[in-house]
């Protein structure tokens, strides 16, 4: 037995050249912590819908951890929230989520992401979007993906854009309080879908059956 057997999301990693999406193990959240202290965004303003990124520096390291130590608590196969950390050239640079309900019935989830500050403007935030998005459609039987993004996040609607995404309307969103933003949806098919560079997948056929896509073996008489 090993933490891959019990939670199967700690089995899935993806690789694209230089890129690595492994998944968020409590040995890797100390490197995201510094990371997330050292800057995602400009402060004066606000990508995401929670404002975590606000939490004062004594606060964010454990308000993080909590965090995903909540979505790995809160698994279900009716609802379920992917996470990876994202490696670039052997360094840790951001998260990668993917992020769904009833995906059974649905077979569609949402992608969220940062980067830390430093590693803006490098491409790197479409190669992650691509390669989380070549999983779902190559290797878990999705029919669409979707995003979003304020419209005063010009990066992450550009990256929307250049990895295939339509768009799909608008909203009002909430993000710091008293505080709404229009919020640009984004809708991605196969057919649309524009590739990066070929994934490797290690542990796809046990997160498969772990979420309900493939039948579990039956035991052997």
């Amino acid at each position: 037995m090993n933490l891959a057997t019990a939670f199967p999301p700690f089995g899935l990693r993806i690789e694209a050249g230089p890129l690595v999406l492994r998944p968020i193990t409590d040995d890797v959240l100390p490197a995201l912590v510094n990371l997330a202290l050292g800057g995602i965004h400009d402060p004066r303003r606000m990508p995401f819908y929670v404002p975590w990124t606000d939490a004062p520096p004594d606060r964010l390291p454990l308000n993080f951890t909590q965090y995903h130590w909540g979505v790995r608590a809160s698994w279900a196969p009716e609802h379920w929230d992917l996470q990876f950390a994202v490696e670039y050239e052997g360094r840790v640079v951001g998260c990668q989520g993917l992020a769904t309900k009833d995906y059974l019935v649905t077979r569609t989830g949402e992608t969220g992401s940062w980067l830390g500050l430093q590693h803006h403007g490098a491409g790197i935030g479409t190669k992650m979007r691509q390669a989380i998005c070549a999983l779902c459609f190559d290797h878990l039987d999705a029919d669409e993906v979707t995003s979003a993004a304020f419209a005063d996040n010009p990066a992450s609607n550009a990256v929307s854009r250049k990895v295939g995404y339509q768009p799909n309307g608008t909203m009002r969103k909430t993000r710091r309080e008293g505080e709404w933003k229009g919020s640009q949806q984004w809708m991605l098919t196969r057919e649309t879908f524009n590739r990066g560079p070929e994934i490797t997948v290690s542990g796809a056929p046990e997160f498969r059956r772990f979420i309900g896509l493939d039948p579990v073996d039956a035991p052997c008489a």
